[in-house]
């Protein structure tokens, strides 16, 4: 499904990514570790067509991301792609419902159908009593799995996650480390995580080790 090929990236001097090749098939759960500055959180936003590689390939279902023009790759990205971060980066003026809706109603789908998937989802993350809340009323971990919600509204081929349990309690983290793999088994969705979560990390498919760079494992 996705095929990184010889990625480098500089900034000014310093050489983040160093000819980084990864492959990911569908329906994996991907684990990506390694000390800080080796490059992860780099090779993700690359991935994921955040930010461009200076070197290399990135083919999402046989899509060649840089052949895209900066319109058509907005429209590609909120199609395919799915995003967690640390940081939740839900519009705290917005509902639950609302904050997962957003990406649909970008992609102009009918209100009808957005919601009706946005319920469906808050139904599968045990979230449908908090769909009115606003984000200062939800716990830490109930906006995690908002934000897992948005991230899969549209359908998405992978969803990239930078860190995802880094703000939650040792309970709520592995809360959401069980989610990724119910997910994973219940709807084939792929996963590519970053992670300093040892336990996260080890329940993957496939953990991928960064240092200076490159993948070394």
């Amino acid at each position: 499904m996705l095929q990184a090929t010889g990625i480098h990236k500089s900034y000014g001097k310093l050489h983040i990514l160093k000819g980084v090749d990864l492959e990911v098939q569908k329906g994996e759960i991907i684990t990506i570790v390694g000390a800080s500055g080796a490059g992860k959180s780099t090779l993700l936003h690359i991935i994921g067509t955040l930010d461009k590689q200076d070197a290399g390939t990135v083919k999402l279902n046989n899509v060649d991301v840089r052949s895209l023009s900066s319109k058509k790759l907005s429209a590609f990205r909120n199609e395919q792609i799915g995003f967690i971060f640390q940081f939740h980066h839900l519009l705290p003026e917005f509902t639950a419902l609302e904050n997962i809706a957003i990406p649909a109603y970008i992609a102009k789908k009918p209100r009808k159908q957005t919601e009706d998937r946005a319920y469906e989802l808050l139904d599968m993350l045990g979230l449908r009593d908090r769909a009115h809340h606003k984000p200062n009323e939800l716990s830490g971990g109930e906006q995690q799995r908002v934000s897992v919600a948005r991230a899969m509204i549209n359908n998405p081929s992978i969803i990239l996650a930078d860190e995802p349990s880094g703000n939650l309690d040792s309970n709520n983290a592995e809360s959401l480390h069980l989610l990724f793999k119910d997910l994973r088994d219940r709807l084939q969705q792929t996963f590519v995580i970053v992670t300093h979560n040892e336990n996260l990390a080890n329940m993957a498919d496939r953990k991928i080790v960064m240092k200076d760079g490159q993948i070394i494992l």
